[in-house]
């Protein structure tokens, strides 16, 4: 069984009938047959949303006023929000509270302070975050969450997870051209405050029998490349291990710069791609210098 998501995932659509919404809804019905099954508007509930586009040109949605309607209507185990920046937050605590056991937020710009809050309350649910400001996820031929092209990808063996969100695609397309194809690829965000690190994703990898290989890529700024390495010698040394490789962006950013994302940032001497780097190899990663080059430093770990 694929981590997070696979065939059967059913999946509501918070801000279905905005414009981003309805584009990706549309692809991610044409990929697979992936399993939206509602949208979700305050104002619109009762109402239907219609595919005008694609394979799926046509198809009807029904739309609900509330997540917690959507949920029991429909069985939905996850959610993905494209509800712009103001309200992402309380679209995610809206879900959190109808007991959606995987979110996904593709919003980019949220407010951090609001992340803190709903930081705050997933610790006390059972629900799964991923993102904001991330690309989503998606497993080869089963499900597509979030915006990444499912034409790159290859039914294979390796996990793929990553801060960046054009990265995650640079790694998915250098596993295919390898023959390796993935399992599944995440993308985790690059914010400061998000519902799901590198340590969470790298834990079910490590525990899925279908990945047999893992790619991490991380960026300059905060410590979570770091934590993840210490992690991965601890896990090691426990007998969970497989090969891997990684990439770290932002090698010749200068200190104090911000790097696109807002978790991108080097200061107080922390954050560096150097040491990120030093730390990953370590953990015995093989660590690219070229995104272009990912999949070779794959071949190479697994030997």
């Amino acid at each position: 069984m694929s981590i997070l998501i696979n065939k059967n995932t059913k999946v509501i659509v918070q801000g279905l009938t905005g414009r981003t919404g309805t584009f990706h809804t549309e692809q991610a019905l044409a990929y697979h047959g992936s399993q939206m099954v509602a949208g979700i508007h305050p104002k619109k509930g009762g109402t239907t949303w219609t595919a005008e586009n694609g394979s799926e040109a046509g198809r009807d949605l029904p739309i609900f006023a509330t997540v917690a309607e959507a949920r029991d209507a429909t069985g939905a185990d996850a959610s993905v929000v494209y509800v712009p920046p103001a309200g992402a937050a309380g679209a995610i605590i809206e879900a959190i509270d109808a007991e959606v056991p995987l979110i996904i937020c593709i919003t980019e710009g949220v407010p951090v302070r609001d992340m803190v809050e709903v930081k705050a309350r997933l610790r006390d649910s059972g629900s799964r975050l991923v993102g904001p400001n991330c690309p989503g996820l998606l497993t080869p031929e089963e499900c597509k969450i979030g915006i990444m092209p499912g034409n790159i990808f290859q039914k294979g063996s390796v996990g793929v997870v990553s801060r960046s969100g054009t990265l995650t695609y640079e790694a998915v397309y250098q596993t295919t051209a390898a023959g390796l194809g993935q399992t599944t690829a995440v993308g985790i965000g690059g914010d400061p405050v998000k519902g799901t690190e590198f340590i969470d994703v790298l834990d079910l990898f490590l525990d899925d029998d279908d990945t047999k290989s893992i790619i991490m890529i991380g960026e300059i700024g905060g410590s979570a490349e770091e934590e993840a390495s210490e992690w991965l010698i601890e896990q090691a040394a426990k007998g969970r291990k497989k090969p891997m490789a990684g990439f770290i962006a932002g090698l010749t950013a200068p200190p104090g710069r911000t790097m696109g994302h807002a978790g991108a940032v080097i200061s107080g001497g922390k954050g560096g791609a150097e040491d990120k780097i030093k730390e990953m190899e370590k953990a015995g990663i093989v660590v690219s210098k070229s995104p272009a080059k990912l999949g070779e430093a794959l071949l190479a770990a697994i030997g």
